[in-house]
């Protein structure tokens, strides 16, 4: 009779090590914590500590940067002469790990979301846990996830009107893994103190306060930031297409936040 073949123990292994979640419970009997950041709109930072920010930050500025991802988003004003930015670029990197992936470059700008990476792959590459990276289309030309197995980490890049979002589910080990010289990431510290704005600045009088409320209401039903972040956007930028940005944040919040009652926050 012949002999079934033996069981290939290095791609058993590899596998292992491309599951952060599964090793994390093995290695200590517990599952991982995780953390949420988010960017939207023009642009307002939920931190990974849940603080809540609104941003000029006008250019390229760093969302993550740490031993597995570098995230960037580039911003540019949303109407002529206005304090207020909105992301038109988002640039991901997923560094090269061992035996789960090769380096990944993800690319989106405004009107332009592909469902692959730079070099047109759809996850990790040739390595045994190359699968433990994939992207996959949620809506075409609208929302794309891509998920990081291998580090416990699943992303969501959005276009909602003339803007990109950015939200992340990050294993708490993962989103810590960073050095005292990588010390301006936006999901960390939030925009610096020269950088914020205050949402009650919106320019564009009573009436359009007023209309901007009736609008976001319908999308976002609880008064917290996410409903004031929509009403400064829509005043702000003139584009009813800013309430979609503010509610898919919120959205992403609910499936990625590891703690429910933390879902609204008010200020």
């Amino acid at each position: 009779r012949p002999r079934p073949p033996a069981p290939n123990h290095q791609s058993f292994q590899a596998l292992d090590i491309c599951d952060y979640e599964k090793s994390f419970v093995y290695k200590h009997g517990q599952p991982p914590r995780y953390q949420h950041c988010a960017a939207f709109g023009d642009p307002h930072i939920r931190t990974f500590r849940d603080d809540f920010h609104t941003c000029r930050v006008e250019g390229s500025w760093p969302l993550l940067d740490n031993d597995y991802l570098f995230v960037q988003a580039t911003s540019s004003p949303v109407a002529k002469g206005s304090n207020a930015t909105a992301t038109r670029k988002l640039t991901i990197i997923f560094k090269n790990m061992k035996e789960c992936i090769d380096q990944k470059v993800y690319q989106a700008e405004l009107n332009n979301l592909p469902a692959a990476f730079e070099d047109g792959s759809v996850n990790g590459g040739d390595r045994p846990g190359g699968s433990s990276l994939a992207i996959r289309e949620r809506s075409p030309g609208r929302h794309v996830e891509i998920r990081a197995d291998y580090i416990g980490t699943t992303i969501a890049v959005r276009q909602a009107g003339p803007q990109l979002s950015f939200s992340i589910r990050a294993a708490e080990e993962v989103a810590r893994a960073f050095t005292e010289e990588q010390d301006l990431q936006l999901c960390v510290g939030g925009c610096p103190r020269s950088q914020r704005i205050s949402r009650s600045q919106a320019c564009g009088g009573r009436l359009a306060a007023e209309a901007a409320r009736a609008l976001c209401k319908e999308l976002l039903p609880v008064e917290d930031v996410y409903f004031q972040s929509c009403v400064f956007d829509v005043v702000t930028s003139g584009d009813a297409n800013f309430t979609l940005a503010a509610h898919g944040a919120l959205e992403d919040a609910r499936v990625f936040l590891p703690n429910a009652e933390k879902l609204h926050i008010f200020q």
